[in-house]
C-alpha cells in the first residue's frame, strides 16, 4: 500500500468538516454482499436470463415472477452487517467531519452503521412500495411472501429500487450534485466508475482533495490527487 498516500489522506481527514464520499458496490462486497461487474460479480455468473435482463424495467413488467425470484435471492440480504468502510464513515459523521455518504448500493448497510445523511441514488431494497396506494413494505416482508407480492389493497408491491430503463430519482440527483460541488474533500471508493449516469457526478468536484480507493483501476484514476488500491474497508479502517 502507498504509505504517502495514506498519510496524505489520513491529513485531510484530519483537517476537514466537508467530507463527502461516493461508493459503490465494492463498498458492500466485504459485508459478503455480491457486486456486478468483478470476475466473480453477478454479470460474471451464469443464469439462462442475464442479471442485467432480469433487472430490467421490461423485464419486471413483463415476468414479474421470475423477476421477484431473482430479487429475493440475489437481491436482499438481509444478514449482512457493515463493515469497517460503513463504520468508519458512520464515525466520521458523528465527529462532524462527514457531510454526505452518496451510494449506489441498495443494501441500507450505511444507516445500520448509523450514517443518517445517506443519498441512496439506486434506492433501496428496504422500501418496497405499493403501486396502488402507497403503502411502504420493509425487505423482510417481501422474503416471506411468493411469486408476485400484494398488498393488502390488491396493488403489485414493487421495490424502490431503480431498474435498468428507469431514472434516478431528481432531487437525488440534485442532493448529490450540492453536496459534491461544496465538498473539501470527495472520497471515491468501491466503485468501477462505469455506470452513469451516477459515475458522471464526480466531475461536479471543484476541489484538489479527490481520492480514489478501489481494488481495480478506474477511468478516473488519472484525475485523482490520491489514488490507493486495495480493500476499501482495510484502507478505510486505517484513517
Amino acid at each position: 500500500m502507498d504509505q504517502q498516500a495514506m498519510q496524505t489522506l489520513a491529513q485531510w481527514v484530519q483537517q476537514s468538516d466537508n467530507i463527502v464520499f461516493f461508493g459503490g458496490a465494492g463498498v458492500s462486497t466485504e459485508s459478503n454482499i455480491p457486486d456486478f461487474r468483478s470476475a466473480d460479480g453477478l454479470y460474471n455468473q451464469h443464469y439462462n436470463v442475464p442479471p442485467e435482463t432480469m433487472l430490467s424495467h421490461h423485464y419486471f413488467v413483463q415476468h414479474p415472477e421470475e423477476f421477484f425470484r431473482f430479487y429475493r435471492e440475489k437481491m436482499i440480504c438481509l444478514s449482512a452487517r457493515p463493515n469497517p468502510a460503513h463504520l468508519k464513515l458512520a464515525q466520521w459523521e458523528r465527529e462532524g467531519k462527514l457531510r454526505a455518504v452518496i451510494t449506489q448500493n441498495i443494501d441500507g448497510l450505511h444507516q445500520m452503521a448509523g450514517s443518517e445523511r445517506v443519498i441512496e441514488l439506486h434506492g433501496s431494497v428496504h422500501r418496497n412500495i405499493c403501486q396502488r396506494c402507497g403503502k411502504v413494505y420493509d425487505a423482510q416482508w417481501i422474503t416471506q411472501t411468493q411469486g408476485v407480492p400484494h398488498c393488502c389493497c390488491g396493488g403489485m408491491v414493487k421495490p424502490d429500487v431503480v431498474l435498468y430503463e428507469e431514472a434516478l430519482n431528481g432531487q437525488d440527483i440534485e442532493d448529490a450534485v450540492a453536496a459534491i460541488e461544496q465538498a473539501d474533500v470527495l472520497i471515491v471508493g468501491g466503485t468501477s466508475l462505469a455506470v452513469y449516469p451516477a459515475a458522471g457526478l464526480i466531475r461536479y468536484y471543484r476541489g484538489h482533495k479527490l481520492a480514489l480507493i478501489n481494488r481495480d483501476p478506474t477511468p478516473y484514476d488519472q484525475q485523482a490527487d490520491v489514488r490507493l488500491n486495495g480493500n476499501i474497508g482495510q484502507i478505510m479502517q486505517q484513517l
